[in-house]
């Protein structure tokens, strides 16, 4: 398939002026150390330099730049007004009712001292850990480099999960302070934020003192008397002055629970000093960041690793201007973003796979009544970009003028490990091709061999990397069973990948989402993408559903384009065209034994597919806990969709 897939190479004028260049990798790949401690010198403020870059003698835990002194804050705020770029925008804040505010870096940096004061004043001190329950608003941010300037150890729940989930995550962290907010709005109307806090605070034996609240719907809350304080009565009237606190750079900068965890909860940590060297490096390198002229919009969410890396410091950190939108892409119209887009000028967007595709299937004629000429390069993010999905992406929404960078990286490896770089690569839609210059990835088989030609197997780490989380939180057993027991020596999370016929890395999926068909190895994804491909597709999902004559049959479920829906289409026609086209695409043991048009697919408030609950309707079962999903009706009309043609 890799033949059939045109390249992009890097338009003439944008390698003329791009910020990173073919040597990095020269210079990384012959003194790998050297190169990290050059880029960390020029990337962060130290305010005492490290003398050793890393200290790897107690494998698989890491220490970067240990002996250095910095912080998280003073790098991403402080600095810049010191330096006189105080006046610059920091964020255009954009709500979805149309409410905006835009904050300078002089001023975001006064608002970070004054919620430091505020925490400081409840009791929080360097080391304690703060939740953040919040919406996408501008308190977000602000409260995480506040615990940053402090010192605390931020934990952000994001505000789709559960009371549940919140006390779980606040339980394990032995959380001080929960920040939170009445609520915020979700596709036109208010959304609850404080009622799940109530509850989740509600059975004895937290260790929460007190709660600050964000006013955001103007929801009637009850306040508990001595715990609750409004964000308006305790941050503003703080000190816009406040002793900034140095932290060595191993210092615990976050934990980020995991999605989906079951049982006791996988807090990742990530320190301070290696996390923000790696994150503002690909910031620069990989978005060709001009931080004076570009207009960033990364669309994650902060509740996600990607609203903390490449939203609340990455950005920051190097001095760029940013958009924060805290709506749907659907609210008040499906045009919302592209509204955006064109009111802020913004020139950098980086987003979903899973929105492409939203996008696609609602049609070109909405961005097409949008004036999109300020963007210069796209990102995607979160999962391997079909092809198809790529050419609609870089021709409807770049003009065909911008380079897409295909991001791969995870929660547990902090920021991007492999990515093209714009101005360098020559791009093809669904790789994302090359490791990050001082990053070594490398594709093994079952023994932990590496690999040779094009064959499928293990994506792993042979050596550490700056921004690799330090450990799960109270748990160094089970972190180095999670990711270093699989193969000795290499860090592996779980995702499948094979190199194409020019060494460049195609991600597989999940490992656990490679299905074992009669002995055969398919990937989901490759399957999907193939699905994708056909004019009748606007999205699709692929699960290996147990069965008992080939061990594993793969079942797609697809969501037609609306164009294809109004059509009236036979399922069952759609079906039989879809399997032969899989067929002839990849080849006769790829067809799905059954392929499913279902009206929605299952996805988080992040984008991501819910893979597991379409797997219990392939195999027959009631779909399990459907919580954490942005909507947790679809499985409801999944379910009663097939059922009526049974």
């Amino acid at each position: 398939m890799d033949e059939q897939i045109p390249t992009f190479p890097p338009p003439p004028e944008f390698a003329a002026q791009a910020v990173a260049t073919a040597d990095l990798y020269a210079e990384a790949s012959e003194d790998r150390l050297a190169y990290w401690a050059r880029r960390a010198r020029e990337a962060l403020h130290w305010e005492e330099d490290f003398t050793e870059v890393l200290d790897f003698s107690d494998a698989p835990f890491a220490k970067w730049f240990a002996d250095g002194t910095t912080n998280a804050a003073y790098n991403a705020l402080d600095r810049h007004v010191e330096a006189g770029r105080g006046e610059r925008v920091a964020i255009h804040f954009e709500g979805e009712p149309g409410d905006t505010r835009t904050y300078t870096y002089a001023e975001l940096a006064a608002e970070v001292r004054r919620a430091a004061n505020a925490f400081e004043s409840l009791g929080v001190a360097k080391g304690d850990r703060v939740a953040v329950y919040l919406p996408m608003i501008p308190e977000a941010v602000i409260t995480m480099l506040a615990c940053a300037r402090i010192g605390a150890v931020h934990s952000v729940v994001f505000g789709g999960f559960s009371a549940d989930a919140l006390r779980s995550r606040v339980d394990d962290a032995e959380a001080k302070l929960v920040v939170t907010a009445d609520g915020s709005f979700r596709r036109g109307k208010p959304s609850m934020l404080k009622p799940a806090v109530d509850e989740a605070l509600s059975a004895p034996g937290h260790t929460v003192e007190n709660v600050v609240v964000v006013r955001r719907n103007e929801a009637e809350v009850p306040m508990a008397e001595g715990r609750d304080h409004w964000w308006h009565d305790v941050v503003p009237t703080a000190s816009d002055e406040h002793e900034l606190v140095w932290h060595d750079a191993e210092h615990p900068l976050f934990i980020l629970y995991t999605s989906g965890t079951t049982g006791k909860p996988k807090g990742i940590l990530h320190t301070t000093g290696g996390y923000l060297v790696q994150g503002a490096v690909t910031m620069h390198d990989t978005f060709d960041l001009k931080p004076e002229t570009d207009v960033y919009w990364c669309t994650a969410d902060v509740g996600w690793v990607t609203g903390h890396s490449y939203v609340a410091y990455a950005p920051l950190v190097n001095g760029a201007t940013q958009v924060i939108y805290e709506g749907t892409p659907d609210s008040p119209h499906q045009g919302r973003w592209w509204e955006i887009v064109e009111k802020y000028g913004v020139t950098i967007l980086y987003t979903a796979p899973t929105a492409v595709r939203t996008f696609m299937k609602w049609g070109r004629q909405i961005p097409d009544g949008h004036d999109l000429s300020s963007l210069r390069l796209l990102g995607t993010v979160g999962e391997a970009i079909n092809p198809e999905a790529w050419r609609w992406f870089h021709e409807v929404i770049g003009g065909s003028r911008c380079p897409i960078v295909d991001t791969w990286w995870q929660t547990e490896t902090g920021a991007h490990m492999l990515t093209p770089l714009p101005g360098v690569t020559t791009l093809k839609p669904g790789s994302a091709q090359q490791p990050v210059p001082g990053v070594v990835l490398t594709v093994v088989d079952e023994a932990g061999e590496p690999l040779e030609g094009t064959a499928a197997g293990f994506l792993v780490a042979r050596e550490p990397w700056p921004s690799m989380l330090r450990g799960i939180w109270g748990d160094p057993e089970r972190f180095k069973e999670t990711y270093w027991s699989r193969f000795p020596g290499m860090y592996f999370a779980g995702d499948g990948a094979r190199y194409d016929e020019d060494g460049d890395i195609w991600l597989l999926g999940r490992v656990d989402d490679v299905m074992n068909v009669s002995g055969h190895r398919l990937s989901t994804q490759e399957i999907e993408s193939s699905l994708v491909a056909h004019e009748l597709v606007a999205e699709s999902a692929v699960v290996g559903a147990a069965d008992e004559t080939t061990g594993q049959s793969v079942v797609a479920f697809v969501l037609l384009t609306e164009e294809a829906s109004a059509r009236g289409l036979d399922p069952a026609e759609v079906e039989q065209a879809l399997r032969a086209h899989v067929g002839h695409d990849i080849g006769p043991i790829a067809k799905p034994k059954r392929i499913l048009v279902v009206p929605e697919l299952p996805k988080t408030r992040s984008g991501k597919i819910m893979r597991r609950l379409l797997k219990d309707v392939a195999e027959g079962r009631t779909p399990g806990d459907a919580t954490t999903l942005a909507d947790p009706t679809v499985m409801d009309r999944i379910v009663e969709t097939l059922g009526d043609r049974a």
